[in-house]
């Protein structure tokens, strides 16, 4: 189809949308009518107005909480809150007020039990749940700062946007949960029972925003697919414009070798540079930049513990090589501290958010209609890409196979691209925490579960090194952390290989190494158009404890080569998938997470389909770095 056929077809579909929403929102206008005429008339006034309130608010409430996983404690919150509030646009800012309250809430309980507590473990947990909760609770407290009337030719990113950020959200919570392991108090009970109507709650307020695709059947046309078997809208499809942060300046930086580049704070050892430690410059970054702000580190080993915070906006990071410049510290689970605070480097950029209103009307079983009015939070265009990049740097924690948890980077941003860089250590390397991750010709070296997380990430043209472990020890190269069904994210292994690093490869046949085990209930992993070599096991796939999450986690190989690709002797687990190209499809960075125009506008080639050649958007001059795999072919 031509692209003006694609673009009639879009310009019907939306035309179609409208009329839907005009139509549903007429009717239920005279519904309404109907319910106040009859309440007007009556005769002996007040009791039975007041009756039917109550009765319309009833309703209303469990209009909103129908497509709920938790709808008990939706229907039972909303009530109490509400009172006789029947106007769904109020009954949605309640839900979120009511979350917000009860993270809040957690909050409080996690700082009250710390200082109770004596067992430094624990204490390091609740610090970290304190820090989880605030950036639960900014999630929430920025999606009702301002409303503004909602352009529904912008609904495809509407979805995914907010998706991502309730999901975002979730993650902090169970993140807060995860940070109790191996602790001797009763803290962490504590903590999951303060977190139970919260967890319940953030969820519900993601199963309504999921709940849009089937209310509204006009978005099949817009070329949205079902996952099979994973009943979730694939999010991204459709076109999209650059982004306003994406401007020349910013693609031809990236195109520039470091050396040329005239950066705003540059960084050097030997004193050359405007600093010599990351750390100081970091203070005289920004806050909150519109314009991209470069930081090159020249070449050097930075001994350094780096924490990239919310208020660094446009941030772009750039080095002389991922050999060269890198970033190293040791942290780590054995000398007593959380996996969530071993990283050496941690992002968590957090776009500004301007909110849209979103008219829908759900039709209910009993026959009436009620229109929903859904408050959710929309990236405005201006200020959309507070992104984090990093080019040519090197991200290392050194405490080695013995320590066990000891992460090197930690990406929480929104819209973050890793382009030529190194992820090296060995128990969770890389923890791809929340929100949407691309990486382009990285490396990135381990043991067990070297990536791991909850992000919607894709990587492409990268090199996943598989260590040697320590005697007795398995090796597993992704854990991905979906909790919860609707949440969109997942791991996407595209156009890379999978092999041992130097140091295992002479030994590859003495320790067993898979491709993935399921951290969480419903974790989701794919893996296309890679090479696999014979370092991985036949059965290809870990159990992460006797049965849990076999039947609920969804991993898929399709279209892999090398010796460790063949899929005869794979387990056979119920949530192992077969997917066909046109499946296939929806994980690449166009359809999964709108790659194609996001990672595209900043120059770093991507892959925006299947079966492509690496591309550029701003041809001559980009670093067309071609990855070789260390394979059996190499080393033999």
């Amino acid at each position: 189809m031509s692209h003006g056929d694609d673009s009639k077809r879009k310009r019907i579909a939306v035309i179609g949308i409208s009329s839907f929403l005009l139509v549903a929102m007429v009717v239920a206008v005279t519904v309404g009518v109907g319910l106040n005429k009859g309440s007007n008339e009556d005769v002996n006034g007040s009791n039975l107005k007041s009756t039917k309130q109550v009765s319309a608010s009833v309703k209303a409430v469990k209009a909103i909480c129908q497509p709920t996983d938790y709808r008990k404690t939706c229907e039972e919150t909303l009530q109490n809150a509400a009172g006789n509030t029947t106007d769904p646009r109020e009954l949605i800012k309640i839900a979120f007020k009511i979350a917000e309250k009860h993270i809040n809430e957690a909050s409080k309980k996690s700082a009250v039990l710390e200082e109770l507590s004596k067992d430094p473990r624990t204490r390091g947990a609740l610090q970290s749940c304190k820090e989880l909760m605030n950036m639960s609770v900014d999630e929430l407290k920025q999606s009702l700062d301002k409303v503004t009337d909602f352009d529904i030719t912008a609904l495809e990113k509407l979805m995914e946007d907010v998706q991502t950020w309730l999901s975002a959200s979730i993650t902090y919570q169970e993140t807060c949960l995860d940070g109790f392991q191996n602790t001797t108090t009763n803290a962490g009970d504590e903590m999951k029972k303060g977190l139970k109507l919260s967890m319940e709650l953030s969820t519900n307020l993601l199963a309504i925003v999921a709940g849009i695709s089937s209310a509204i059947p006009s978005l099949e046309s817009l070329g949205q697919r079902r996952l099979l078997q994973d009943d979730l809208p694939v999010l991204g499809h459709g076109d999209q414009l650059f982004p306003a942060w994406a401007d020349i300046g910013k693609r031809r930086l990236l195109a520039e070798p470091a050396s040329k580049i005239k950066a705003d704070i540059v960084v050097a050892k030997d004193g050359s540079g405007d600093f010599s430690t990351i750390r100081e410059a970091l203070l005289h970054v920004p806050s909150k930049s519109n314009g991209t702000f470069v930081l090159y580190v020249k070449a050097g080993i930075y001994q350094e513990y780096i924490e990239f915070n919310k208020s660094m906006t446009n941030l772009m990071l750039i080095g002389d090589g991922m050999e060269t410049t890198r970033i190293v510290g040791n942290k780590n689970f054995v000398d007593g501290v959380n996996t969530y605070h071993t990283a050496t480097v941690g992002t968590y950029i957090k776009p500004g958010l301007y909110f849209k209103t979103l008219h829908i009307i759900l039709p209910k079983s009993n026959s009436y209609v009620l229109e929903l009015i859904l408050q959710i939070a929309l990236v405005a265009s201006v200020v959309v890409g507070d992104n984090f990049v990093a080019k040519n740097i090197g991200f290392e924690n050194n405490a080695g196979a013995i320590k066990h948890q000891a992460v090197a980077l930690r990406v929480s941003a929104d819209y973050a691209i890793f382009y030529n860089c190194s992820m090296d250590g060995h128990q969770d390397t890389l923890y791809t925490h929340t929100k949407r991750q691309f990486y382009r010709d990285c490396s990135i070296s381990g043991t067990i579960d070297f990536v791991f997380g909850d992000a919607s990430v894709v990587f492409q043209n990268c090199k996943f090194l598989i260590r040697k472990p320590l005697e007795n020890q398995q090796c597993i190269v992704t854990a991905q952390g979906r909790k919860m069904r609707r949440q969109p994210s997942a791991i996407v292994i595209q156009n890379s290989t999978i092999t041992a690093h130097p140091d295992l490869f002479p030994e590859r046949k003495l320790f067993k190494s898979y491709l993935g085990r399921p951290w969480k209930e419903f974790s989701r992993t794919i893996i296309m158009e890679s090479f696999i070599d014979d370092v991985i096991q036949p059965d290809g796939w870990l159990p992460w404890l006797g049965t849990f999450g076999l039947k609920t986690c969804w991993y898929t190989e399709f279209n892999n080569y090398g010796p460790g690709s063949s899929k005869v002797a794979r387990v056979k687990w119920n949530g192992i998938k077969t997917i066909d190209r046109q499946h296939a499809m929806d994980f690449t960075p166009e359809r999964f997470f709108k790659g194609g125009a996001w990672i595209k506008a900043t120059g770093i080639p991507v892959h925006t389909f299947l079966g492509q050649k690496m591309i550029s958007s701003i041809g001559e001059g980009i670093d067309l770095r071609v990855f070789f795999p260390f394979s059996s072919y190499i080393f033999s």
